[in-house]
């Protein structure tokens, strides 16, 4: 009967973007909700499924649009992306507590940061275990699922993580940004996470180089009037610019404070 169960499941997750626990409960009256959830939970960990409110959506679906392998991101536009995170790195603040994400120009602050006592928390391994060997910062990495492409955890223990720490500034990056999306990425799961790291960050800082600016990718993480500074090696459109400084958010221009 278990077996059965989690095999029409399977079945359903094949076949449509979202089961929702609703329509799993009238499918199966005589099974508890907790064990309905339980199993969306064994669909997470498996890779076929991704745990939302309500119920669960199909990553056979969530297929449209994807970011490159951050191999592919480490190795385009690196000049800018120093420039941009060597500036990120000055609005560090000894004894906050920092989150960092797996962004390929996240990456590049660690040989920036200084021998303070700082708190860092971040999904990405690899900026983990670059920032211990600086000697003084404590570093918390989220657990959950290892995405080997993108070299990030996700998940639900990984959203379990966030929800019990607390978040002085986040420093993020997106994979596109548009006037009518935002800031966007080609990763739900990642993108669900960061949406989490907004809503409970004082301070939000967004890193992105020219090549984000008009992209816009099928998962908004953060809007416009929720970023407090944008760090970019390019002037923003006008109509973007405007909205965030309508907001009281900051922008800065590597390239103009180098010149």
């Amino acid at each position: 009967m278990y077996n059965e169960r989690r095999e029409q499941i399977r079945m359903l997750l094949a076949e449509k973007p979202f089961v929702s626990i609703k329509e799993l409960e009238t499918m199966f009256p005589h099974v508890s909700g907790m064990t309905i959830r339980r199993d969306i939970e064994y669909f997470e960990q498996s890779g076929d499924a991704i745990k939302v409110r309500g119920g669960a959506r199909s990553t056979k679906f969530i297929t449209t649009s994807k970011d490159d392998a951050i191999t592919t991101r480490m190795q385009e536009n690196v000049a800018s992306k120093d420039l941009i995170a060597r500036r990120a790195a000055e609005l560090l603040e000894t004894g906050r507590s920092i989150f960092i994400d797996s962004g390929s120009t996240l990456q590049r602050i660690v040989p920036y940061v200084p021998n303070e006592r700082f708190t860092f928390t971040t999904t990405n391994p690899m900026a983990a275990l670059e920032l211990c060997k600086i000697g003084l910062p404590v570093v918390n990495i989220v657990g959950g699922k290892l995405d080997r492409d993108y070299q990030t955890v996700t998940g639900m223990h990984a959203m379990r993580f966030l929800s019990d720490i607390n978040i002085d500034i986040a420093f993020l990056s997106p994979s596109g940004l548009s006037l009518k999306s935002g800031f966007t990425g080609g990763n739900y799961s990642e993108c669900e996470l960061k949406r989490v790291v907004v809503e409970k960050a004082r301070l939000v800082v967004l890193l992105l180089d020219a090549s984000k600016i008009d992209k816009s990718l099928p998962y908004t993480f953060c809007h416009l009037d929720q970023v407090h500074i944008i760090i970019t090696d390019t002037p923003l459109p006008e109509d973007i610019a405007e909205q965030i400084h309508r907001h009281g958010g900051q922008i800065i221009d590597v390239t103009k404070e180098n010149q």
